[in-house]
């Protein structure tokens, strides 16, 4: 079994793929920073792959440039997967030679690097052959294979963490949950016990991988969200006090590239409510499902800048709000899709049809409104994908009219709105800017306020409503930086 502080001591905290490539910053601030001794100790880190890396493993997140997953994938017999590869090696080299100072650091760092690219390699090459013989097919197999590729990503920035916090004195401890040439499967709670056995929380400093194979793939699940589902599930079983996600910024009232530095708030304190909307926008603070594991299980979250390790940064849990307040305001553009069907009165069916195929589609639904005969959803898809879903509809409903428009959602979010008129005081602040909202949707929660704007106004509605609702309230301090998508 693992030997751990009590809860009341230890953390779990996570480092994303930007932070972890200032790795040098991170020995400084929160890593080591200003501590001595047993300080060090009593904290898990779970780490991302190197900022890009992953890009170059799979596919570029945002451009859906194909790398080496991409390229396997529509390979037949070309080898342009290969070459992906070697430059995914190549990269990697140069990362940790930016990481490291002492040169047998570096050579033993190149040597994991040449070591699990040359595996992944083989069993690439070993596939591809197999798949070859028609009784085999290649799509069967790519789920996995999008698995391996991935934890070579994160198992190369795990094991340089490792060497650089060694180097400075350090007892860090390479925490593998990879699964790289397993005989077994496992759970993943279970893969996650067996790695913590014998670990000495109280004298090790473990830095464990963001990805962990599994039998329920977490690929499959959750795709490249994975690491934060291990890094909540990794607090709930190890029973830390606290999980910590450190940014590159802090959690705060707006984007300043909108609003302003000087008019965006830190937020000191929130709960998972919040935390939910906000990913509901696009603007994880954690993954969905990862929130769900700390609050099912009554652990807390902090948020911080990693470069600003003394500032508390926003902790999140599942209090209430003392008094009402708004805490963020953000946008994010989308296609709105209508659906206008006479004959839809007093029928049931049309609403599950239209899931169906957004499901079917794998697009991703913001908000969505209805009355007698129309049906709105406001999507947050390319407009290729949201063309694929119109033809589908069309077919299963000739009769209908269908739109697609492009707007954008501003949310107007807090623990509780109760009783501030965000309705009332928004619609007067967007009158004010000279804004015609498209549509507004209140729950009965008073938990977000939302205002649909066309897609070239979003963000003077949002300067608007953080002026009117937030900037005049005063806040918790003043952040370097905000929160971003």
């Amino acid at each position: 079994m693992t030997h751990q502080p009590d809860r009341s001591t230890h953390t779990v905290e996570k480092i994303g793929g930007t932070s972890m490539s200032r790795s040098r910053e991170l020995r400084d601030t929160i890593f080591i920073g200003d501590r001595e001794n047993g300080a060090i100790y009593g904290r898990i880190f779970v780490v991302s792959a190197y900022g890009g890396i992953t890009d170059l493993l799979l596919e570029h997140k945002k451009s859906g440039t194909p790398g080496v997953y991409g390229l396997f994938n529509n390979a037949d017999n070309d080898q342009g997967w290969s070459d992906a590869l070697t430059k995914v090696a190549e990269a990697m080299c140069e990362r940790h030679a930016e990481v490291l100072d002492d040169a047998g650091d570096r050579e033993a760092a190149d040597q994991f690097v040449r070591e699990r690219i040359a595996g992944a390699r083989s069993c690439l090459i070993d596939l591809q052959r197999l798949c070859s013989y028609g009784h085999f097919r290649l799509d069967q197999h790519m789920m996995t294979i999008r698995e391996l590729l991935s934890g070579l990503g994160e198992a190369h920035s795990a094991f340089v963490t490792v060497l650089m916090l060694q180097r400075a004195g350090v007892n860090a401890r390479f925490v593998d949950l990879s699964g790289w040439r397993d005989e077994e499967t496992y759970k993943l709670d279970d893969r996650i016990a067996k790695a913590f056995e014998g670990v000495d929380l109280t004298s090790e400093l473990p830095i464990v991988t963001g990805y962990a194979q599994c039998e329920e793939g977490l690929m499959r699940a959750f795709d490249r969200g994975y690491s934060e589902v291990t890094f909540s599930r990794i607090a709930v079983i190890t029973g830390a006090a606290e999980a910590i996600i450190h940014k590159e910024f802090h959690l705060s009232s707006a984007d300043p590239k909108v609003v302003g530095l000087d008019a965006v708030q830190k937020i000191g304190r929130t709960n998972y409510d919040v935390a939910d909307q906000l990913s509901n926008m696009g603007m994880e603070a954690i993954h969905p499902k990862a929130a769900k594991h700390l609050r099912q299980a009554g652990i807390p979250l902090r948020v911080t800048n990693a470069f600003e390790p003394h500032d508390p940064g926003t902790l999140i849990d599942d209090e209430k709000a003392e008094e009402p307040r708004v805490e963020i305001v953000t946008g994010l553009g989308v296609y709105a899709l209508e659906l206008f069907e006479q004959d839809m009165v007093g029928v049931k069916g049309y609403d599950s049809a239209v899931l169906d195929v957004l499901t079917r589609h794998k697009v991703r639904i913001v908000s969505k409104t209805s009355n007698a005969n129309t049906i709105t959803h406001y999507l947050d898809a390319p407009l290729k994908s949201v063309r694929r879903v119109e033809r589908d509809l069309e077919k299963l409903y000739p009769s209908a009219s269908l739109s697609a428009r492009n707007l954008a959602v501003v949310s107007v979010i807090g623990r509780s709105l109760a009783g501030l008129g965000v309705l009332s005081r928004g619609l007067a602040a967007l009158e004010g800017a000279g804004i015609e909202p498209v549509g507004l949707q209140k729950t009965t929660r008073d938990v977000d306020v939302q205002f649909i704007v066309p897609r070239d106004r979003m963000n003077d509605t949002i300067k608007a409503l953080h002026e009117s609702l937030v900037a005049a309230k005063g806040g918790d301090s003043k952040p370097s930086a905000a929160l971003v998508a």
